[in-house]
């Protein structure tokens, strides 16, 4: 069982959600927060394998949160946002947040996307990454400079993988990129995010980015 902290202020959207997730026989609801405060005390508590949580929460923000729960340890995030909220996402990324949902996403991608996520993989889709990065790239004065001294961990073609991250290229896209097996795509995003000291794949695309690569 894949074991779910919701974390949603309105309740009427809470309950949606945890109705959806309930829907789905390897899905349990541990827990229910709603402000950002109590999803931390849930999590340290109930100690779920994800953490379903919206950005903008009473008393602690979901980017705080998200900060806690992943700096603690205690669970995967998978935050939950709308497009005029991206620069909300954009910091719960930085906390080590393991991707984002839209609030229209429909029931089935919803628990698609817990899956995924539980599995220890990325959940934001290809076409939804290039327009976040494309978003916060054409406010620089907003965006954190990141040292480039970083990158000398890395071979070539994990910098060319990095590359394709930034772009917000699905594995499958790497691999036809770089003429390479989906396989090793995985092991090349494996070792960077590793090198890099990275959470997820989205946070290795904001860093290439930020890097111009």
């Amino acid at each position: 069982m894949i074991r779910v902290l919701v974390a949603e202020d309105q309740s009427a959207v809470r309950a949606g959600l945890v109705l959806i997730l309930r829907s789905a026989p390897d899905i349990e609801v541990v827990g229910e927060a709603g402000d950002g405060e109590r999803a931390v005390a849930l999590a340290r508590e109930l100690r779920p394998d994800l953490v379903l949580m919206d950005v903008q929460m009473p008393r602690l923000d979901g980017v705080s949160a998200t900060r806690q729960v992943v700096g603690e340890g205690l669970a995967d995030v998978l935050v939950l946002t709308t497009f005029d909220l991206d620069e909300y996402v954009f910091g719960a990324l930085r906390a080590g947040a393991a991707g984002f949902l839209l609030k229209n996403t429909d029931a089935k991608d919803l628990i698609t996307a817990v899956r995924t996520v539980a599995r220890g993989e990325g959940v934001v889709a290809p076409a939804v990454t290039r327009r976040l990065i494309a978003e916060f790239a054409a406010k620089p004065a907003r965006r954190v400079t990141a040292d480039p001294a970083v990158l000398d961990a890395l071979t070539r073609r994990e910098r060319e993988v990095l590359s394709c991250l930034g772009e917000g290229l699905s594995n499958a896209d790497i691999a036809a990129r770089l003429d390479m097996a989906e396989a090793t795509v995985k092991t090349h995003v494996s070792r960077l995010l590793g090198k890099l000291e990275l959470r997820s794949r989205v946070q290795a695309a904001v860093l290439a980015q930020e890097l111009g690569i």
